[in-house]
């Protein structure tokens, strides 16, 4: 019966968060809905298209959730549930929703460009070319580490189409497949062939239950590296091509993946409460010590738990692409505000999924937090991993999980795409048409995708550990230079930006201080061996905390100027 409390309580606080803070931040900042957005101003067919609030919603959700609040709260879990709940959650209302929210209406406000721009306003144009020297160090390990989890989930010791007994990775090698050309499919119907969302969205259900059934019944065998080429391709082509013809569609109709996998999760909670030793029973501690196999609660938990309260990364999608398809300001809060918390919700759920078999978890027998929580579900219908129950739940929440990941690695994509140009634009040059010289040439899409793919791959292709090793605390730390920047022009237009204060400088503190913590045990590590992981690593953690030591000065100097133009008027 606690799991039930545990997540009702989750649902209750973030439901009071949304209507109750939410609205508060959206009078403080003047939402608009009579006001143009970038997507109905400037639509060009490719990246600034008008999406109707359901398809938006469903894009936003599905890039920002990924694997993220599955993987982070179930390996923060060695603290207890307790920590995780309340992090969660107050994470999830005052600090994540609150950067989401805020990333997406300062960049509707600019015309649907990123953070880099939204700083340039109020700190500078050195400023800009810092965070976005930043980001793309961070997006260029989101890719890496995507482009290795996916990979390895779809990678096979066979070859070709494979029939019969179908192994999990092929299933999810073939489904992943069948969702892009679904997705294409649906964008075509919707966008050319004036089908209404209502009914495409039937057929594209129906879509996706015969991929599932296809996908068990026949998989897709390929070795690891030539996935990781085809993995390649397949990002290059999606982050340059019209978001009608795959963003949109994929992310929408993948969004009904993840709302089924909450919705059998919750109904399995319940369940399991009243069925008695026939299913599993929450074995998790509420708080098990302030010093655990990951280290010390802070600033671990902080870390680790990233998505389900927040993430850098949604700072980058609310600014890459959710805001060029934005039609309405008053959508923003559900979108930006919104989407974080049902995110919060789902990071509740992972923890008690693996409540359901932590002693399990604990003793190393699950591979990755993702089996674990596919694993705790599943036994919360049924105790025998033979029924056909266990295995209908355990394999549809194991696709839904690395079809996410496939999906954040898109739009992540198309994401560095944007940023890299912006490094080489100079004022009043919108697009890399209006660029001169060698800045034409670097800031055209197709340099900036071929570079961020080739070197993502080639990394993704590389020891995991040494990529994902420092991906949780960039985005951390990617997430308080995004507050910093949304404070930072809230006060440059003369609106309240004092609720960012507390978050922006609790994850700046959270985050250095486990860099530079990273920092020395690498050190040590680099000193005794000449492991190319440690190395990467070191350099990678070194020249982040340089970057974002710059950007916070240039981040004080900003707020000091307007607390002294305020003095004086």
């Amino acid at each position: 019966m606690i799991a039930i409390g545990i997540v009702l309580a989750a649902i209750v606080l973030l439901v009071i968060g949304y209507v109750t803070y939410g609205s508060w931040l959206a009078k403080q900042w003047g939402i608009d809905p009579r006001r143009k957005t970038p997507a109905v101003e400037m639509e060009d067919g490719v990246d600034y298209v008008a999406a109707k609030p359901v398809v938006l919603m469903g894009h936003h959700f599905s890039s920002i959730a990924g694997a993220g609040p599955i993987n982070g709260p179930i390996q923060a879990s060695v603290f207890g549930w307790l920590p995780v709940f309340l992090w969660c959650v107050i994470g999830g209302i005052f600090f994540g929703g609150l950067q989401d929210f805020g990333s997406l209406f300062a960049s509707v406000r600019h015309g649907g460009k990123s953070v880099g721009e939204i700083i340039k306003d109020s700190m500078g144009d050195r400023a800009k070319k810092l965070f976005i020297l930043f980001a793309l160090l961070v997006l260029i390990m989101v890719i890496a580490s995507f482009v290795n989890v996916v990979a390895g989930t779809f990678a096979s010791v066979s070859t070709g189409i494979t029939t019969g007994t179908v192994t999990g990775n092929e299933t999810t090698a073939m489904v992943s497949v069948l969702f892009i050309v679904l997705a294409v499919v649906y964008g075509m119907l919707t966008n050319r062939a004036g089908m209404k969302t209502g009914p495409a969205t039937i057929l594209g259900i129906v879509g996706i239950v015969a991929a599932i059934v296809i996908g068990l019944n026949y998989g897709l065998a390929l070795s690891r590296n030539t996935w990781i080429v085809l993995i390649g391709v397949y990002i290059a082509v999606a982050s340059l091509i019209p978001v009608w013809i795959m963003l949109q569609p994929r992310d929408y109709l993948s969004s009904f993946l993840l709302y089924g996998m909450m919705a059998v999760a919750v109904v399995g909670i319940f369940f399991s409460a009243f069925t008695g030793d026939k299913t599993a029973v929450f074995e998790l501690p509420a708080f098990t010590g302030w010093t655990t196999s990951l280290g010390s609660m802070f600033p671990v938990l902080f870390i680790t738990v990233a998505c389900g309260a927040c993430s850098g990364f949604h700072a980058l999608i609310s600014t890459g692409t959710s805001s060029k398809q934005l039609a309405n300001e008053k959508d923003a809060k559900a979108i930006g505000y919104g989407s974080m918390l049902i995110e919060s919700a789902l990071g509740v759920v992972s923890v008690i999924a693996v409540g359901m078999v932590f002693k399990r978890y604990t003793a190393g027998e699950f591979g990755s937090p993702a089996v674990a929580f596919a694993t705790g579900i599943a036994s919360m219908f049924s105790l025998d991993s033979a029924s056909s129950v266990y295995n209908v739940v355990y394999t549809l929440l194991t696709l839904a999980v690395s079809v996410f990941a496939l999906t954040s690695l898109d739009t992540g994509t198309r994401l560095s795409r944007f940023m890299f140009s912006e490094l080489f634009l100079k004022e009043g040059e919108a697009t890399w048409k209006d660029a001169t010289g060698i800045r034409r040439y670097l800031a055209h899409p197709l340099v900036g995708t071929t570079i961020m793919v080739v070197v993502g791959c080639l990394l993704g292709g590389m020891s995991l550990s040494a990529i994902w090793g420092l991906f949780g605390a960039a985005n951390q730390l990617l997430a308080g230079l995004a507050l910093m920047a949304v404070a930072a022009w809230l006060g440059e237009v003369g609106k309240n930006n004092k609720m960012f204060y507390v978050p922006m400088a609790f994850m700046l503190i959270a985050t250095l201080t486990f860099l530079v913590m990273k920092i020395k045990d690498l050190g040590i590590m680099c000193a005794a061996g000449t492991e190319w992981g440690n190395w990467f690593q070191l350099v990678i953690a070194a020249a982040m905390v340089v970057l974002a030591v710059f950007l916070i000065i240039e981040g004080i100097r900003t707020f000091a100027k307007q607390t002294k133009s305020k003095a004086n008027t």
